[in-house]
């Protein structure tokens, strides 16, 4: 025997090497040699593993068959054109298809389709998983299906049965795919599908119409070209029918997303599908029949039947037999290890009589006699006992052969697969009631029939005699006993065990496997840094009492209110005077409308009650009159509505806000209107003796003028937008322009008491208010307190800042101002301002920042605005980060937090952590509040009323109601069909969910429910009651408020929700059925072309000022110059012959006379009176000509959207002035003067702020924009339309945007009109909840590096420590979860580590080196770490040198390999690997990203070897923290795995010895010889860290060379920013890489300010001004931007 640690390499001879050295001597060994030894079955790195698998098995089997994966067969290859085509398309999709969240919106009662064909290749081809590890492979399976059933997913799984024909090269497959769906079936609770042939027959598109699914998830790869032929036709199909489709590949899940591939359907798709049809059928029939007739050869040459029917009817009787025989076996293992073993008995005997002269000899050398096949039999079922018996714990420790199976044994474990399938197939037809599945992902066990196979082969012949075991051996012999019986074997004796000399096994040579990561299997305790963990703090609650003193007036007050009333009254009688002047009724009587927008904009500005009450009894008369008129001519002309609302509108405001002047006459005239209007019942409700005799008279004769409703019907159809909301009426001295609600005067008063508050509220509500009350309360306090506004993006920064630099203005000393603005690319007045508007990572910036100290203890108060961004994919660490490190109070405002309860709980534990701290530092004689900056804090401490107190303010009332659109063209005209809220609901989801919170109705949408369902159930028994003429808050009520139609709506719901309790389903149903509107299909394209009509419609039917939504830049552009180019074509076919003939001649002659004009200026003429009145004539031709010019260029007011009575001319002229210097000005002005404009991302600052000025001021009516409009932007309309489906409308881009419909004001009711939305797409919007926030991994190695630098470098250190902590400590994702709060501090240890190792802190903590940098770049880790690496290794002084000695010049070649290196860590960009099969053409760029160069990849190696031993120290510590007894289930059936190890097995715990390397990965991956060593490959550690852990791949700062999808395939990154910096071009960026121009804009600005930000930091770090390297990329900095500003 061999000592520890010696080499085992020479101890085994080649016969003997094929076990794991140190499993056999159960010593540990290197590293290396473990790799070594683990070659043989551990080299994953060919996705197609199965497919060679696949070849070989073929080649084992009969040749003569059919087995190629080719279209060799003619009647197949005539539809290869077909296959071909399909398969371009989906190609061309792949590489614009967008990678995205995909269960942003989900809705908890609709689902999406998994294809299960596709998630079974998925699985199958993890590159972790060994062949023939079945459980390991159902552990994937469920791993996958568990992680998306934990973020709130439904899914539905389908399994087409023609798809099983495509795995007729591999038996074990196909045996695998039916174990899986009897597996799911049976084992879990997940809905799959079996009855579908494929997806062309009709009961599938009956099912994809009846339910929709929200996307497919299909493979667009298959194991053979076949099967992805199969999966192209499933995927058009899908896309055909306007089904999204999400592709497996580059799928990556992280704690609370999952991310993929999602290509859209269009109409191009349905389009092809369409034309292509009947060739689409007759392909893919001709492909299912081929693939039957092979499958059905392939399985038949293996059983040696003549049919399937012979093979199905022995497989029949042989489990018949069993039933009989031995009625007691009921498990699935027993079942099938018993069955297929006879079947093989019986197989091998007749195929050997068939072929004994028929076959030739290396065929007979392929097949087994009966005596070997008894053998491997028998130790098959050994190996199944040790499946009843040893628990997976101890499985995982299964020895690794590298040996494999010779030929003869692979065809027969081919035959007994086959044997397999057809049992498996055969149990999905019988009654099972009584036998057990629960072992069905446990049949087999592939790697330990091979130990037992390698042990009696080897072993056991060179003298190791082992103990079975009595449990394992009576198992075995029963199932031995049980086979022999069935086979008609007559030796049933199960010892010995071999009984003939046959090799099994064959020797594998092992491959050397590269070794990206490196990772040691102890952990040396010594290397590890004992850091202290911070102060131990116990949480203290603050209970804050105050009671408001007593007030009396003193003598000044009195006064001063004397005179307030003597103004007051003086304001009522000019009040009078403007109403007077106002000639209300001539207007009204002139123009209807026109006249009552005039008094709706004075009764705005109007303050006394009295003048009020004289305007609305004036209009009230006026607007009767012109009813009683109206009513007088009837037949003539139609009712208008409108007036008698007008009149029911007056009576409502007169009888709520003037009712204390009104008098007796104004009660009459109120009586009489309301008789005349048919609403005898409300009159009645007055008092009699302010009922005119008059009116009892007239009854009769009065019906004529009645409106032919009831009061309340008529109320909530036609006064809904403008029933009174519960509003306050008495005024709040805080506020001067409005009267603010209850939930808003709360909010002052948080902001008074120096409180937090979590503010949730709709859009538009006036929830921002706050914030100015807040900066207003700080300004006036004094001239050292800061307000940080922090906003998510620049372009509501700019917005927010212009809106305070206009709303403030205060006298600062010298050096101070009132407003500042810091982002990434603009800084102004940063530090010195009072207010500060950011986005959250420069703020983050600063308060980080051990310079920044003092400027962050001014801080009084932080503004997070939309701060439902914590939950956002992108920076959502960073408002954590924000949250848990400031002192101050804050306000956080949200109109979309679904779970505010939850981070309301979470920041006030943050708040009692300050609170604690701040209570410490006042205790500790030796804090910083004895110094002298401590004493200024200390003494401001004092002035301030401080509180940690964090309030909750929910306000669900939206002021204005939405209603909802679905647009349809007909006929070359547009049909708006109104949608109902309930359309979007289904039985199901109310029964099981209720109605959606925030799903709410206006009044006239409340009485279409009840006529409905009055229409729907004639006997309905509370028809009566629930009638709004009787219904109890409605009864006699004149004025219903909005309150009042509310709790109807309510009562509505209720009553629905009891329908479908009580067994009145059918009903429920039809109701939603008759309230989903039926809009007509039309295609894409012809809604984009008639877009410009459609507007024209909006503009008829009074919906505008609108915003249109899109997602692609392109289209917002495109669309708005379309509707622009409609309107022009307008005007030309409205102006007369030779116009634009005039135009041109005047255009020359103005030309000819400003040159003349000019070059006199020029010259200098003398001043005499001939001369200048030359030049007066001159001046005077001009300005005739221009006139001229203007009268016939004039835009008439049906050709244009601009509103030109918004804004006066000289004001207009102004704001076009602002972007004259802009490229793009042209188009943006004529635009403008359309009264159009658009607005994305790529669009200037100055740009985007012309279109928002423009059309807040009113003049611009319609704008095209993306998502930028979405966050906060003050820009209301009246109507928001959804252009076009997206992936990113989502339920918040949703919420958010349709919020922006309804100018509170201007407008009662908001309108949301769904353009080209598919109807489904529209029912999710409408129903789906926004996603909850839930926290992100908070933690980096730059984050921790910035914390060390503060606790190093800030001056008050107690101060800098206790922010260290907060962020460290108080993580949303670890908030009452301690196992993670552990698992955290874990990781900050490890971080810690690695930075004192590779030279960032000393080991005081205090930073040196490159910290700097790296903290300088903290967003783009680990591209950041990296980079030092490179500088630290002197690459690039490497790289960098000048075109020749002494000049600083580099040369072209130099600054591209340049970019190629900084491409390859700060642009990455990936492309679906699927796009390399497709042989694209490129015109100017290269597209696919070159490699790193030899020595840069090298050190990349080197980077990420340091990076796993580092964190693979993390991984061993936390696998200590797993949940192990949910490590031992699978995650989704819950089979527990479990159990006490098998002691009395010698022989067992031979076999599975190796004890070593196995303490970190997940027990199931162990299965397949999965190490410790292989966690940290990006692409598998996912798969095989513990899951109960929590930690992904993404945590760990590996940057790979290769990008690999779950398929092993190479991901190629985008060369865009190498490709860029060669051409200059953004048309190439559109065509050849195939990212938008704006887009691509964006992505370039943002590495041409890494550039930027990587030289500034090497210019400040190197003390030689002259460096190369310095020098170098100050180079590239200039000439990338030069290239950039060109553009």
């Amino acid at each position: 025997m061999a000592s520890a640690g010696t080499d085992f390499s020479d101890d085994f001879s080649d016969d003997d090497g094929d076990v794991t050295d140190y499993c056999l001597e159960k010593k540990s060994v290197s590293f290396e040699h473990q790799v070594e030894n683990k070659g043989g079955f551990s080299d994953f790195s060919n996705v197609f593993f199965w497919e060679k698998e696949i070849q070989q098995i073929s080649r084992a089997s009969d040749d003569s068959r059919h087995d190629s994966y080719d279209f060799r067969n003619p009647e197949l290859n005539k539809h290869r054109g077909m296959m071909e085509k399909i398969s371009d398309l989906i190609l061309n999709d792949i590489p614009r298809a967008e990678y995205v969240s995909l269960l942003n919106d989900y809705v908890e009662s609709e689902f999406f389709l998994i294809d299960g064909d596709s998630l079974f290749i998925t699985c199958i081809s993890e590159q972790t998983l060994l062949p023939g590890q079945n459980l390991h492979f159902f552990y994937l399976v469920e791993r996958f299906l568990k992680d998306l059933t934990s973020k709130g997913a439904k899914y539905v799984i389908v399994f087409f049965k023609d798809a099983e024909h495509t795995y007729f090269g591999h038996p074990t497959l196909l045996s695998l795919r039916t174990s899986l769906i009897l597996h799911l079936q049976h084992n879990t609770d997940a809905v799959i599908h079996t009855e579908f042939s494929n997806f062309l027959e009709k009961k599938w598109q009956d099912f994809l119409e009846e339910c929709y699914p929200y996307f497919i998830i299909i493979s667009d790869d298959g194991l053979t070209e076949l099967q992805t032929g199969f999966l192209n036709f499933f995927i058009i199909h899908a896309l055909s029918k306007r089904i999204n489709v999400v592709l497996t590949s580059g799928q990556e899940s992280d704690v609370i997303r999952v991310y993929g591939y999602h290509i859209h359907g269009l109409h191009k798709h349905k389009e092809f599908f369409s034309q292509h049809q009947v060739e689409i059928q007759h392909a893919f029939q001709r492909l299912v029949k081929d693939l039957e007739e092979s499958s059905t050869a392939a399985l038949l040459s293996l059983t040696g039947h003549s049919s399937m029917k012979d093979m199905e009817k022995e497989v029949s009787n042989t489990l018949s037999q069993l039933k009989y025989d031995c009625p007691e076996v009921s498990d699935i293992r027993h079942i099938v290890c018993i069955v297929t073993c006879a079947l093989d008995l019986r197989m091998c005997s007749r195929l050997q009589k068939k072929h004994r002269d028929t076959i030739s000899k290396e065929e007979k050398s392929r097949e087994t006699p009966p005596k070997e096949a008894e053998d491997l039999i028998r130790m098959y079922c050994l190996s199944v006992a040790f499946l009843f018996h040893v628990p997976l714990s101890q499985r995982a420790r299964v020895r690794l052969i590298s040996n494999h199976w010779s030929k003869q044994a692979s065809t027969f474990i081919q035959m007994h697969k086959v044997c397999e399938f057809f049992l498996l197939k055969h149990l999905t037809t019988e009654n099972l009631r009584k036998v057990g599945f629960t072992h069905l992902p446990d049949l087999s066990d592939d790697l330990l029939w091979k130990n037992v196979a390698y042990y009696y082969e080897v072993e056991n012949k060179q003298g190791l005699n082992l103990d079975m075991g009595e449990k394992i051996k009576k198992e075995y012999e029963y199932m031995w006993s049980v086979i022999s019986k069935l086979a008609g074997n007559d030796d049933g004796n199960s010892l010995p065990l071999r009984r003939t000399s046959t090799s099994f096994l064959e020797k594998r040579a092992s491959p050397a496997r590269v070794m990206t990561l490196l990772l040691l299997h102890s952990l040396n305790k010594k290397n590890l840094m004992n850091f202290d963990t911070g102060i131990q703090e116990s949480f203290l609650v603050m209970i804050m009492t105050e009671q408001s003193p007593v007030l009396k007036k003193t003598k000044a007050e009195i006064i001063i209110e004397e005179n307030q009333k003597r103004m007051k009254a003086e304001e009522e009688r000019k009040e009078q005077k403007q109403w007077d002047a106002l000639a209300i009724e001539k207007l009204i009587q002139e123009n209807f409308n026109s006249g009552i927008s005039k008094l709706e904009d004075f009764l705005k500005k109007c303050q006394s009650t009295s003048v009020k009450c004289t305007a609305e009894m004036t209009v009230l008369n006026t607007c009767f009159e012109l009813w009683l008129e109206q009513c007088k001519d009837q037949g003539k002309r139609v009712k208008d509505i409108n007036i008698a609302v007008e009149v029911m509108k007056r009576t409502h405001s007169l009888l709520e806000k003037c009712k204390n002047v009104l008098e007796k006459t104004d009660y009459q005239k109120i009586v009489r209107c309301l008789r005349y209007f048919g609403f005898d019942n409300l009159a009645s409700t007055l008092d009699s003796s302010q009922i005119s005799e008059d009116d009892r008279k007239e009854k009769a004769k009065i019906s004529k003028y009645a409106v032919g409703m009831g009061a309340a019907r008529f109320q909530l159809q036609y006064m809904g937008h403008c029933l009174l909301r519960d509003e306050r009426t008495d005024r709040d001295p805080r506020v001067q322009h409005f009267i603010p609600d209850t939930w808003q005067r709360d909010l002052l008063d948080i902001v008074d008491n120096n409180e937090s508050a979590v503010i949730v509220a709709p859009t538009s509500s006036g929830k921002t208010y706050a914030s100015y009350y807040c900066m207003e309360k700080i300004l006036k306090e004094s001239n050292e307190g800061v307000v940080v506004y922090v906003a998510p993006t620049k372009a509501l920064v700019n917005q927010v800042w212009a809106t305070v630099y206009n709303r403030f203005n205060k006298t600062l000393p010298d050096g101070l101002v009132v407003c500042g603005v810091f982002t990434r690319d603009y800084r102004h007045d940063a530090l010195n301002c009072q207010v500060l508007v950011t986005v959250p990572q420069c703020l983050e910036i600063l308060l980080l920042s051990p310079h920044r100290q003092q400027w962050a203890n001014r801080i009084r108060y932080v503004i997070f605005d939309e701060v439902h961004c914590l939950g956002g994919e992108i920076g959502a660490e960073v408002w954590e980060h924000l949250l848990v490190v400031i002192r101050c109070p804050f306000l956080a405002l949200s109109a979309t937090i679904s779970n505010p309860k939850h981070l309301t709980e979470w920041l006030q534990s943050v708040k009692r952590y300050w609170q604690h701290v701040e209570s410490v530092r006042k205790e500790s004689p030796g804090s910083s509040a004895t110094t002298k900056k401590g004493t200024i804090k200390q003494k401001h401490i004092k002035t301030v009323n401080e509180s940690y107190k964090v309030k909750l303010v929910l306000y669900g009332e939206r002021y204005n109601d939405l209603e909802k659109y679905v647009c349809s063209l007909e006929k070359h005209d547009f049909r708006i069909h109104h949608y109902h809220p309930c359309a979007a609901l289904t039985v199901d989801h109310i029964d099981k969910y209720g109605f959606p919170p925030d799903l709410a109705f206006s009044p006239r949408e409340s009485i279409l429910l009840y006529d409905t369902m009055v229409q729907v159930w004639k006997n309905w028994p509370r028809a009566d009651e629930l009638d709004p003429e009787k219904f109890k808050h409605f009864k006699n009520k004149i004025v219903i408020t909005k309150a009042d139609a509310r709790k109807y709506e309510e009562e509505l719901k209720k009553e629905l929700k009891n329908w479908i309790v009580h067994d009145s389903k059918m009903k429920a149903n039809r109701v939603l059925q008759l309230l989903k509107p039926r809009p007509a299909y039309c295609s894409e394209k012809k809604m984009k072309d008639n877009f410009p009509c459609f507007v024209e419609k909006l503009r008829q039917m009074d919906k505008l000022p609108a915003l249109f939504f899109l997602f692609d830049i392109k289209n917002v552009e495109k669309w708005a110059e379309n509707v622009k180019n409609c309107l022009e074509e307008k005007q030309r076919s409205k102006q007369i012959a030779k116009t634009e003939k005039q135009i041109y001649l005047l255009t020359n002659k103005l030309k000819k006379i400003e040159k003349s004009m000019q070059k006199k200026q020029t010259v200098g003429m003398k001043t005499t009176s001939n001369k200048t009145d030359k030049m007066i004539l001159e001046e005077a031709g001009h300005g005739n000509l221009m006139e001229k010019l203007g009268k016939i260029t004039e835009i008439p007011p049906d050709c244009t959207y601009a509103n030109s009575q918004a804004i006066d001319t000289e004001t207009l002229q102004k704001v076009l002035d602002r972007i004259k210097f802009m490229k793009t000005n042209t188009s943006l002005k004529t635009l403008a003067m359309r009264g159009i404009g658009y607005h994305h991302a790529s669009v200037s600052y100055k740009g985007r702020q012309f279109v928002e000025m423009l059309f807040r001021m009113g003049f611009i009516q319609v704008v095209t924009a993306t998502g930028t409009l979405a966050l906060g932007i003050n820009m209301p309309c009246k109507s928001v339309v959804f252009t076009q489906n997206s992936v990113y409308l989502d339920a918040l881009n949703y919420r958010q945007m349709s919020g922006r419909a309804g100018r509170r004001g201007q407008d009662l009711l908001g309108n949301v009109f769904f353009y080209d939305i598919p109807l489904p797409k529209v029912d999710k919007l409408i129903k789906s909840n926004v996603p909850q926030l839930r926290g992100q991994f908070p933690l980096s190695i730059s984050l921790i590096l910035r914390l060390m630098l503060l606790a190093a470098k800030a001056d008050d250190k107690e101060d800098a420590k206790a922010k260290v902590l907060s962020v460290l400590k108080h993580s949303l994702l670890s908030f009452n979860k301690p196992r993670i709060v552990d698992m955290l501090k874990l990781y900050f240890l490890f971080s810690l580590q690695f930075l004192i190792k590779e030279g960032y802190l000393d080991q005081k903590g205090n930073t040196m080196g490159f910290a700097g940098l790296v903290t300088h770049l903290h967003y783009h880790e680990p591209s950041n770490l990296v980079l030092v690496s490179f500088l630290v290794k002197g690459l690039f002084h490497k790289l960098c040198q000048p075109t020749r000695k002494g000049s600083k010049t580099f040369s072209q070649e130099v600054m591209e390999q340049l970019v190629l290196v900084l491409a390859n860590l700060f642009g990455r960009k990936y492309i679906p690997a699927s796009i390399m099969k497709s042989k694209p053409k490129f015109y100017q760029s290269k597209v696919f990203l070159e490699d790193l160069p030899e020595d840069f990849a090298v050190a990349l190696e080197d980077y990420n070897s340091k990076i796993g031993e580092n964190f693979g120290h993390f991984l061993l510590m936390i696998s200590k923290m797993a949940d192990m007894k949910q490590e031992y289930q699978l995650p989704l059936s819950k089979i527990d795995f479990s159990g006490e190890e098998c002691n009395d097995s010698n022989l067992a715990s031979h076999l599975m010895s190796c004890n070593e390397g196995r303490t970190a990965v997940s027990p199931f991956a162990c299965l397949s010889g999965n190490m410790d060593s292989d966690l940290l490959h990006a692409e598998t550690v996912n798969n095989l860290i513990f899951r109960t852990l929590g930690i992904t791949s993404g945590n760990i700062p590996v940057l790979c060379l290769k990008k690999l999808d779950n398929r092993g395939k190479i991901m190629p990154l985008n060369a865009y920013a190498l490709d860029f910096y060669k051409h200059g071009s953004l048309t190439a960026m559109a065509q050849d890489n195939g990212i938008h121009k704006g887009e691509a804009y964006l992505l370039l600005k943002d590495f041409t300010l890494t550039i930027k930000a990587i030289s500034v930091s090497l210019s400040e770090l190197c003390d030689d001004e002259e460096d190369n390297v310095v020098q170098a990329f100050n180079q590239l900095s200039y000439s990338y931007g030069a290239k950039l500003e060109k553009v």
